[in-house]
C-alpha cells in the first residue's frame, strides 16, 4: 500500500491529493491511506507511514519552508527512526515553491530512503497541466 500525507493551507494541495489517490487506486494499488496532517490523527498517520513501504508527501510552501503540520510529521518520523521506504513528493507554492526541497532535506538523514525521481510542482491550484506529472509519479510509485 501507499500512505499519502498532506498539509494544505487553502485546500489546493488537497485537490491534487484527491486526484493522486484516485489514480493510484485505478492503477491497482492494494491500499491507499490518505491523511490530512492538519485535521487527522497524527499518530495514525505516523503508524501508517511505518506500515506501508511507500509514502507520498504533499506539502504547501509556507513562509519559505513547508506548512507546519508537514514539518511536525517529518520530525516525528525522524524521531521514530523512519527508514527503508520509498517516498514521492508533491509541492505547492505560488511564487517560490520550496516544499519539495524542505521535505527532501528532512528525509535525507533518514536511513535508506529512496526519493522518487518524478516530483510534482503545483503553482497555487491544481490544473490539468499537472496531470502528466501526477501520472509519472503514480507510475514510479506503483513499480
Amino acid at each position: 500500500g501507499v500512505v499519502i500525507a498532506y498539509s494544505s493551507v487553502y485546500g489546493n494541495t488537497k485537490k491534487a491529493v484527491e486526484v493522486l489517490a484516485q489514480k493510484l487506486e485505478e492503477k491497482g494499488c492494494p491500499k491507499v491511506s490518505v491523511f490530512d496532517l492538519a485535521r487527522d490523527d497524527m499518530a495514525e498517520a505516523v503508524e501508517d507511514a511505518f506500515r506501508y513501504s511507500k509514502m507520498i508527501l504533499a506539502g504547501a510552501t509556507y513562509d519559505g519552508g513547508v506548512f507546519s503540520p508537514m514539518e511536525d510529521f517529518l520530525h516525528r518520523l525522524q524521531h521514530k527512526g523512519y527508514q527503508n521506504k520509498t517516498v514521492g513528493l508533491i509541492e505547492n507554492g505560488s511564487w517560490a515553491p520550496l516544499a519539495n526541497k524542505v521535505m527532501k532535506d528532512m528525509l535525507t538523514p533518514m536511513k535508506n530512503i529512496t526519493i522518487c525521481e518524478n516530483t510534482v510542482t503545483i503553482k497555487s491550484t491544481y490544473k490539468d497541466e499537472n496531470q502528466e506529472a501526477i501520472n509519472q509519479l503514480v507510475e514510479e510509485i506503483c513499480h
